[in-house]
């Protein structure tokens, strides 16, 4: 990104060289740095959240890249007839800058026509690859790690080729690598599960109603009846109908990997929002919670209060 502000300003339809064709693994590629430094063109979008615009501005015997500008933390990004390539500048200003961020973008059903790159000072590493639209196609990185690279993979006919994502900005801590927001597959200590109480986008309690698996997406979605809805930022919790025993009715996603089932017991559902949809986190029993809550505040080091009755 900090290497893709330098373009600004330059001239416009700078040329630039074709990358090598991406081995079997996603290793990083070096490009771009004599654009970066020349300059490229410019588009603003006119929303400032999302950008749509065209690969067929461009002539037919030149390969352009061109620079996209959007300040908001949420949005997205569709090209059609891609050609050449896009450098996607993200300028949130709903954020401090001192705040760490992480970035998550997520392809378009139907995305096709080029791929998608980290960018940082030339340097470029694969996030996702033409047509690779399968299951978990959401990676994630530190915002600090650079800027995004979409460049246009050869097509004999370009009409019927759009390429598209949504993009989200978070405060939530990434790890040094590409990953995914979803929360791992083991359970969570009692730092993690303190935390969680603390910084989720939602904390319930209540207990699994139903699981059902979508192996397609390699998802399950657990259904959840819920006792008591401590904070919720979207309604994934609504008002259960009458006849069903009161609280709240909300369904939640995790892994198919992470083999959920329905069972007894009451627990504590923690998670965030992704790309509008509810991620569990940590969801240890009440019981257990209740256990660890009270030693932490014994020993004064609870992050934050919450009811545990």
């Amino acid at each position: 990104m900090r290497g893709a502000a330098r373009a600004a300003g330059g001239r416009t339809g700078q040329l630039w060289p074709r990358p090598p064709a991406p081995g079997p693994g996603p290793p990083p590629l070096l490009l771009l740095l004599a654009v970066l430094l020349g300059g490229a063109g410019a588009q603003y979008s006119s929303d400032l959240c999302s950008w749509k615009g065209s690969g067929l501005t461009h002539e037919a015997h030149r390969k352009e890249v061109e620079q996209v500008y959007l300040r908001c933390s949420a949005g997205t990004v569709e090209w059609m007839y891609p050609t050449g390539a896009l450098i996607v500048n993200l300028r949130p200003n709903t954020f401090s800058p001192s705040r760490h961020l992480t970035l998550c973008i997520k392809p378009l059903r139907g995305s096709s026509g080029a791929n998608i790159y980290l960018e940082k000072t030339g340097e470029l590493k694969l996030l996702v690859r033409d047509g690779d639209l399968g299951p978990g196609q959401a990676p994630c990185f530190s915002f600090e790690q650079g800027g995004l690279f979409v460049e246009a993979t050869p097509q004999q006919d370009i009409s019927r080729r759009t390429t598209g994502f949504q993009y989200e900005l978070t405060s939530r801590h990434a790890g040094p690598d590409l990953h995914t927001l979803s929360a791992p597959c083991r359970p969570c200590s009692h730092t993690e599960v303190l935390l969680a109480v603390c910084t989720s986008d939602f904390v319930v309690r209540g207990s699994i109603q139903d699981v059902t698996h979508e192996p397609e997406q390699q998802e399950s979605a657990i259904h959840l009846h819920v006792s008591r809805l401590y904070r919720q930022k979207s309604r994934v919790f609504r008002p259960a109908a009458e006849g069903e025993g009161g609280g709240w009715r909300g369904r939640v996603s995790t892994l198919l990997e992470c083999g959920v089932r329905p069972g007894r017991g009451e627990f504590l559902f923690t998670g965030h929002m992704h790309f509008g949809e509810a991620w569990l986190g940590c969801a240890p029993r009440f019981k257990d919670f209740q256990r660890m809550y009270r030693d932490a505040e014994e020993r004064g080091l609870n992050p934050c209060e919450i009811g545990t009755e």
